[in-house]
């Protein structure tokens, strides 16, 4: 279906909007009694100065607390007191408030993600509770050494880049944002420009588009003055801290494509054979169940719009540090010289086919994606379309990109004692 004069667009799939001021919406009907809601905004912890690094996350605990409209037990109320479930996140890159709720309550859903994105008056006296709790949050992290090593990580490989920047903020900003600093970073910043309205629910895409229409389509066109920029390089580095905990851990990284890099596919494939989640992933096989040598041992990739970063994380005994680190490199020279065979390609590709079909079964997590995929593409690659692409990746690829990231020389390592 294709109605260019009313702006809709359907793929077969997914169905897509534009309102008159530039908020999109993607849309999938299933046949479940649930509807999952979200609105995305491309805005995130890159986009804050120094001044005000972790007012975005802030931002997201604090919008919850109090509107032109409702106060903060009304707000918190909404949704969860039909059952549903009202909840946010904000990373680098984006912000996103979503909600899961049975599918006859998807007006109150968005009608509550408009009041709390326009109206929240951000009440000085809920503001200062708030901090607290945030402050606790931060003090949590610093607790646990398995997650502070990615935010420190990423500080000493980004530098001064606002991409290094810690998403939760410290407390010396904490302590000072008011509540005109956050109403001045959502006017700057919140603009319609950058909003995505994602919804999967067994509704018709007419009434979704009116509901839209009703809560969102009066805003006023906005786009934000705000420009990103891109890290011109990414710093190598090799650091050990006391920590004065029991266990160590160590994380090794380096550069790797971006959002929107051809690569990007083919690399996924490779973090998720060296590394992934799966039990049979190389590092696990051939340093945890061949040698016992640790508990946890993973990898990631984090594709950015402009950047990207890989990283191996694991966690063991300060006397196995140097054999772990010995080993990890093996695993990594074998995707660098040694070609896959077709049999251990299409095993490849049939597992990294396989997590993704699984991780789609949650419609929660679709709509998550659905709106990141169109905040980003401004389409929403289906995953017969994604198959496709993985299907294409050949082993000569695999080799010649392990070969363009993994250079031994480029990687930093971090670790923890």
């Amino acid at each position: 279906m294709l109605k260019t004069n009313n702006k809709i667009i359907s793929d077969n799939t997914y169905q897509y909007h534009r309102l008159s001021n530039g908020i999109g919406i993607v849309f999938k009907r299933n046949s479940s009694i649930v509807a999952h809601s979200g609105i995305f905004i491309n805005v995130g912890s890159r986009d804050e100065d120094k001044k005000h690094e972790g007012i975005a996350h802030f931002i997201e605990h604090s919008i919850f607390k109090g509107t032109t409209h409702r106060k903060t037990y009304h707000i918190l109320n909404r949704i969860d007191g039909v059952g549903g479930e009202l909840n946010a996140y904000t990373n680098k890159e984006e912000t996103c408030i979503y909600a899961s709720a049975l599918a006859g309550y998807l007006e109150r859903c968005l009608e509550l993600f408009a009041d709390i994105i326009f109206n929240s008056t951000f009440p000085q006296k809920e503001i200062e509770k708030e901090k607290e709790v945030v402050l606790d949050e931060i003090n949590s992290y610093k607790d646990t050494p398995s997650e502070l090593i990615f935010d420190e990580f990423e500080e000493l490989f980004f530098g001064d880049h606002a991409l290094g920047h810690n998403i939760l903020g410290n407390e010396k900003n904490i302590r000072r944002f008011t509540s005109n600093e956050l109403s001045s970073f959502i006017h700057n910043n919140y603009t319609t420009d950058k909003m995505i309205i994602s919804v999967i629910g067994n509704v018709e895409f007419d009434k979704v588009i009116k509901l839209c229409m009703k809560y969102f389509g009066d805003r006023p066109s906005s786009s934000s003055k705000v420009q990103r920029c891109a890290p011109e390089c990414c710093n190598n580095f090799t650091k050990e801290k006391n920590k004065h905990i029991h266990q160590t851990h160590a994380l090794i990284g380096c550069q790797a494509y971006n959002t929107y890099s051809n690569k990007k596919v083919a690399f996924t494939l490779i973090n998720n054979i060296l590394g992934g989640p799966a039990l049979n992933s190389r590092l696990n096989i051939g340093i945890r169940e061949k040698y016992g040598l640790c508990y946890n041992i993973e990898s990631q990739y984090t594709p950015l719009s402009d950047s990207g970063i890989f990283y191996i994380y694991v966690a063991m005994d300060k006397e196995f540090k140097d054999r772990i680190i010995e080993l990890i490199f093996r695993e990594i020279n074998r995707l660098k010289s040694t070609r896959l065979t077709d049999l251990q390609l299409s095993a490849a590709k049939q597992q990294l086919i396989g997590q993704l079909a699984i991780n789609e079964e949650s419609a929660l997590n679709e709509m998550l994606a659905m709106g990141k995929a169109y905040m980003n593409f401004n389409k929403v690659d289906s995953l017969e379309e994604i198959n496709r692409d993985i299907m294409a990746i050949t082993s000569d690829e695999i080799l010649d990109i392990a070969n363009e990231i993994f250079i031994e020389n480029n990687f930093s390592k971090l670790f923890y004692f």
